[in-house]
């Protein structure tokens, strides 16, 4: 008998990819993107996902314009923490898997070191806020639940999708002429969308439940990380460091949020490859950036 999935946000940069994975191990899935499910409407969700049959819900969904959540945080909130509920009360009802994505902004970013899943949660804005909250309602719920955390996701997808991502921001500056400024004192872990589908539905293929960091392997500044762009699509636009002092932002951001993957390979999952090894594996999908076209 064929596995089933259901994937919410499935139009997204990771969305895109958990169907694809899915369905390359055989999976039979139905994707759902804003516009078909309203997510945050229970009845929707009910009425959607119930008949579904599904032995596994992914929820790539999510509202993720941190400053302008800073605005509107009610907004976020019911993105990002009421529908997980919506969808995890349904999970319930029809015994189904839920695995949540949610990010590295629930810390606070002052320990200095990549996260592990055992660091106490300091969520700094909104919309870090509304992200706990949405793994909190999904482990309140459900006895099984499988919590992904990452970061700076990107992935072939971005090309098309209206936010993009930072390559793609980074692209688009690059082809302006006018000075790059990206601060140099935050860190992360930017995250592959294609591998992150990949050790997701790994951990749910192993059985596991819990909360799993799956981040990019390499902690690395925005500012490191746009150089490593630009050397990898062979542009050299004016690029300067700058930090939160000269540019302030909306919501208030972690400082090193960076997360650790040991908890993920101890479960037998393969390594994440390096980060310019997704970089370079992202320009061959989106095509040859080269000179000073973008």
């Amino acid at each position: 008998m064929s596995r089933k999935a259901v994937v919410f946000g499935a139009s997204g940069q990771l969305g895109l990819e958990l169907v694809r994975e899915l369905r390359k191990r055989q999976y039979t899935v139905t994707g759902w993107e804003r516009t078909q499910v309203d997510i945050t409407d229970p009845v929707a969700v009910e009425r959607t996902l119930a008949p579904s049959g599904a032995d596994a819900v992914f929820n790539a969904a999510a509202y993720n314009q941190v400053d302008v959540a800073e605005k509107e945080p009610r907004a976020a909130f019911e993105v990002n923490a009421l529908a997980v509920r919506n969808i995890a009360a349904v999970c319930r009802q029809i015994d189904a898997l839920l695995v949540h994505f949610s990010t590295d902004y629930v810390f606070d970013g002052k320990a200095g070191h990549a996260y592990t899943e055992e660091e106490p949660t300091h969520p700094l804005g909104a919309y870090a806020v509304s992200k706990l909250a949405g793994e909190l309602y999904a482990q309140a719920y459900l006895d099984r639940v499988l919590v992904v955390r990452t970061s700076g996701v990107f992935g072939p997808q971005g090309r098309t999708t209206a936010r993009g991502n930072f390559l793609e921001l980074m692209l688009r500056l690059a082809g302006s002429a006018q000075p790059i400024r990206v601060v140099e004192d935050f860190v992360a872990s930017p995250t592959y969308s294609p591998w992150l589908a990949a050790r997701s539905v790994d951990l749910v293929e192993r059985g596991l439940a819990g909360v799993f960091h799956i981040g990019g392997g390499t902690p690395i500044s925005w500012f490191e990380y746009a150089r490593m762009i630009f050397e990898v699509a062979g542009l050299q636009p004016p690029l300067q460091p700058t930090n939160e002092r000269e540019f302030r932002t909306a919501a208030r951001r972690p400082r090193y949020s960076a997360l650790s993957n040991a908890k993920m390979e101890r479960a037998g999952l393969e390594p994440l490859p390096p980060l310019r090894q997704a970089v370079e594996d992202y320009f061959a999908r989106r095509g040859a950036v080269s000179g000073n076209r973008a």
